[in-house]
């Protein structure tokens, strides 16, 4: 399975998806991070339009990835995601991405409603 967590320096967990930078892409074989590369964005998603539809290139960077993971995200977002083929889910609160993964991973994610923006836009 290959999971996408949006990153706005490429260190941490982005707390609003439309300012990532770019995207951790990780690869998980039984519910374990077996790999992760580091996917840097030609522009952040609200630059880009995805929020609008989707496109906007990331498509591209995140193919074949089905799980989009972020701190924050709103419902136009939530839905680009969606039509790309991956279920957005919000963790906020979590930094490190290999941890959101490893919540993810184990179950153990309390995840709120997509379209809940944990930033003050």
């Amino acid at each position: 399975m290959k999971i996408a967590v949006a990153t706005v320096d490429g260190q941490q967990v982005s707390q609003h998806f439309g300012q990532s930078r770019g995207f951790f892409v990780y690869t998980v074989e039984e519910g374990k991070i077996a790999g992760r590369t580091l996917k840097s964005a030609q522009s952040t998603p609200h630059e880009a339009g995805i929020c609008k539809g989707p496109g906007g290139g990331i498509a591209e960077l995140l193919s074949g990835c089905e799980v989009m993971l972020c701190g924050g995200m709103g419902g136009g977002a939530a839905r680009s995601i969606e039509q790309l083929g991956m279920k957005p889910m919000v963790i906020p609160g979590v930094i490190d991405p290999d941890e959101v993964v490893r919540i993810f991973c184990e179950g153990r994610a309390q995840s709120v409603q997509a379209g809940f923006c944990n930033c003050s836009h």
